[in-house]
């Protein structure tokens, strides 16, 4: 049986692109994991806070994905209360939930730390955070994807930025008490 032209079209089309779906199967699979779905679905501490003492956002201008962060320090300095608003792809979400997962209790030193392991992750194949942030090397693949690699930053730059804001803030409230007392 011949083939008229329009079938030998079709099947042409569908030979080109049997190595494209071959190629984004396993990307897809890869980069969007059920474990990175899952934290993307789930955000811990969805919201604001009603009286945060330091306030952060920050997009990604490549793509807009947003992230807002608030925070409430303890005597230590350490994150004891941390609410976020993301608006952001699946990476960004599940680098989100990874933050909101673990950022009680957090030093700024360790926030930062994570920070510049996660890019150093992202941009020269570093390990990945260590401690409380480890949980985001589940963002490894999206080493391969530079167009990702800010949205996978946001909630992480936003957090420290709300953080060191709240710091400022402590160290300035206690410099007003001291001028005080004195």
């Amino acid at each position: 049986m011949e083939q008229g032209p329009r079938d030998r079209g079709r099947s042409v089309a569908s030979l080109h692109l049997l190595p494209l779906r071959a190629y984004l199967h396993p990307v897809i699979d890869d980069l969007y994991s059920a474990r990175i779905l899952s934290l993307a679905a789930n955000l811990p501490h969805s919201g604001r806070l009603p009286a945060p003492e330091g306030s952060a956002e920050r997009v990604a201008k490549l793509c807009g994905s947003k992230a807002i962060v608030d925070v409430v320090l303890d005597a230590d300095g350490r994150v004891s209360g941390f609410a976020q608003t993301v608006k952001a792809c699946a990476l960004g979400q599940a680098a989100a939930g990874v933050v909101g997962e673990n950022v009680l209790g957090a030093s700024v030193q360790e926030i930062e730390a994570a920070r510049d392991s996660l890019s150093a992750m992202l941009k020269s194949g570093g390990d990945g955070p260590e401690g409380r942030f480890e949980a985001l090397r589940v963002l490894k693949q999206v080493a391969d994807y530079p167009a990702r690699h800010a949205s996978t930053m946001v909630a992480l730059e936003a957090t420290l930025d709300a953080v060191k804001q709240a710091l400022e803030k402590h160290h300035s409230d206690t410099r007003t008490r001291l001028a005080g007392a004195a």
